[in-house]
């Protein structure tokens, strides 16, 4: 595994590889971070946003992704936009879960006292409700994240021609082991390094915390 990974290191597939897997990654979990918490926050903070938005999303939660594949390569192609927006899928349905679940456990009397001082509905949304539930919407970051590099790994094995995937489709066709465990080693790394970033932003965002820290 080691010697693969130099000799692609050497003729740069490895750092393409990477690249193209890491931009996909990152377009995909920006879109679905944008979409999750604005629909979570709509959906948690009003009832008709509830009735709009909280159904379709446990509707459309209960297909398993491996079933969306084939549908988005209908309806967009076997190019960019069917890996990116499988990623979207993946990082939207547990964040926007986390984010909904974080606001309605928000207490009530912190949005009572936002009325008096007579906030507005997007001030009430943004400084009340979403700094509430920030905690419960970071650990659904980390966990979207997570799940949307394992849909990427799917998402890139079907047609793609670059990325850690294809790397990973190719080798399997021609029996390379070791290359395939490269693969496999390079989507862990990549995992545990954007977990570590969600913790130093958990850090960094949660120091009004006062909830037990192990030592």
């Amino acid at each position: 595994m080691l010697h693969a990974g130099w000799e692609a290191a050497e003729d740069g597939s490895l750092w393409r590889a990477i690249g193209a897997s890491t931009f996909r990654a990152c377009i995909g979990s920006l879109i679905g971070f944008l979409f999750a918490v604005v629909i979570g926050v709509g959906a948690g903070f009003s009832r008709i946003g509830e009735l709009i938005f909280d159904k379709p999303v446990q509707m459309i939660r209960s297909i398993p992704f491996t079933a969306l594949v084939p549908l988005f390569i209908l309806w967009f192609g076997i190019g960019e936009e069917a890996k990116i927006l499988l990623v979207v899928w993946a990082v939207f349905i547990p964040l926007y879960l986390n984010t909904f679940s974080g606001i309605r456990n928000v207490d009530r009397r912190l949005v009572e006292v936002a009325k008096v001082y007579k906030l507005s509905p997007l001030e009430i949304s943004l400084r009340v409700l979403l700094h509430g539930a920030l905690p419960s919407v970071l650990v659904g970051l980390r966990y979207s994240l997570g799940l949307g590099w394992a849909v990427l790994i799917v998402a890139e094995s079907v047609n793609a021609k670059n990325g850690i995937g294809a790397m990973l489709s190719m080798a399997r066709q021609y029996a390379q082991t070791d290359v395939v465990l490269l693969c496999i080693s390079l989507y862990a790394i990549l995992g545990l390094i954007t977990d570590l970033l969600v913790r130093l932003l958990e850090d960094r965002l949660l120091q009004w915390r006062t909830g037990y820290i192990a030592q």
